[in-house]
C-alpha cells in the first residue's frame, strides 16, 4: 500500500526531532512550513548516513569487520538513492524503501518550486565523501562545502520565499563557516573514518604529519594549524552575519541562532587552546539556552 503524503511528512518530522544535531531543526519556522523543512532534512540526513554507513576506524581493529561495507557498496547505495530522486522528479513512483521521504519531498518540490539541482549538489557531496578522503588545498574544501552545506541554506531561504541572489550569497558564507567549524570540531571523529578535511598544503606548511594526527599528538604545530583554520572560518561568519537583518522575525531568529552556534564552536575550540584532538568541543544545554537568548535579543 502506497504511503500517504501526510504519513511521509510525519515520519520525516520524527526523524528531524530525534536525530542528533547541534541545533533543533525547523522549530522556529512557521508551522505551515515545518513539514517541508523536515522533508528536506530527511532527504539530506538519510543520504549522509548512507555515505557514512559501515566505516571502520583505521586506529582500531573492528570486531565486526565482516559487516563493514566496502567503498563500492556504499557508493552503490547512494547511487540507488540518486535514482529514486531521478524517478521522483520525472513523476514516477519512488521505491518502497524510500517512499516515506520522496513522496512528501515531491509535494514540497512542486508546492514551493524548489530547484532539483540543489538536491543533486547534496548527493554529489555525499558521494565525494565516499571516494575522497584528502583535500589538497582550501579551495577544494570550499568546493565541497558549496555542495554539502550551502544548498541547505539556500533551500531554507527558498522555503521561506527568499530568492534574491545576494541573500543566497550571505547564506553561503554562514553555511560554509558552519561546515568548517564542524570540521575543526570533529577532527578526531573524522580520523575514525580515515577522512582529513585539513588541507594537505596547510599540513605541510605547519609541519603537521598524518601520523601525528592519527596518534592524537596535539603538537604546537597542530595547535597553530587549528588556530589558523579557526581565524579563516571567522572571516566567513563575519561576511554572512548581515543575512538575518533581511529576513522575517522567526527565520532571522533561527539564522542568528545558527550563526551563534557556529561561532560558539569556534570560541570553544579557542578556549581549549585549539586542541581538538584530545577533546571534542561541543555545545551543552547551558550553551543552547544562552544561544536562544542571544539570538532573540540580538539585532
Amino acid at each position: 500500500m502506497a504511503i500517504s503524503v501526510e504519513e511521509g511528512y510525519r515520519r520525516c518530522s520524527d526523524l528531524a526531532r530525534s536525530h542528533y544535531e547541534n541545533f533543533p531543526v525547523g522549530r522556529l519556522v512557521p508551522a505551515e512550513l515545518r513539514p517541508h523543512v523536515h522533508a528536506v532534512y530527511a532527504f539530506s540526513r538519510v543520504a549522509d548516513d548512507l555515505a557514512d554507513e559501515g566505516y571502520a576506524d583505521p586506529r582500531l581493529k573492528p570486531e565486526n569487520a565482516a559487516e563493514i561495507l566496502s567503498q563500492p557498496e556504499r557508493l552503490e547505495k547512494l547511487r540507488a538513492y540518486r535514482r529514486v530522486l531521478d524517478a521522483t522528479i520525472k513523476g514516477e513512483e519512488p521505491s518502497e524503501e524510500y517512499a516515506w521521504i520522496f513522496i512528501p519531498l515531491r509535494n514540497t518540490l512542486q508546492k514551493l518550486n524548489l530547484p532539483p539541482g540543489l538536491f543533486y549538489d547534496l548527493l554529489s557531496a555525499f558521494e565525494q565523501d565516499i571516494i575522497k578522503r584528502r583535500y589538497d588545498n582550501f579551495e577544494e574544501v570550499q568546493d565541497y562545502c558549496s555542495r554539502s552545506a550551502n544548498p541547505i541554506g539556500r533551500l531554507v531561504l527558498l522555503l521561506h520565499g527568499y530568492r534574491q541572489p545576494e541573500l543566497h550569497e550571505l547564506s553561503d558564507h554562514i553555511c560554509t563557516g558552519l561546515q568548517l567549524a564542524n570540521f575543526w570540531q570533529d577532527i578526531s571523529v573524522d580520523l575514525g573514518k580515515d577522512r582529513i578535511y585539513l588541507p594537505q598544503d596547510d599540513l605541510q606548511r605547519f609541519h603537521v604529519t598524518e601520523e601525528q594526527l592519527f596518534a592524537g599528538e596535539a603538537t604546537d604545530a597542530f595547535l597553530n594549524l587549528i588556530q589558523f583554520q579557526v581565524e579563516r572560518t571567522w572571516q566567513l561568519f563575519r561576511k554572512g552575519k548581515p543575512l538575518a537583518s533581511h529576513l522575517s522575525l522567526k527565520l532571522a531568529w533561527e539564522i542568528r541562532m545558527t550563526w551563534l552556534g557556529g561561532t560558539t564552536i569556534l570560541k570553544k575550540i579557542k578556549q581549549q587552546d585549539f586542541d581538538t584532538l584530545s577533546r571534542r568541543p561541543k555545545l551543552g544545554k547551558g550553551d543552547m539556552v544562552l544561544l536562544l537568548l542571544k539570538s532573540f535579543f540580538s539585532h
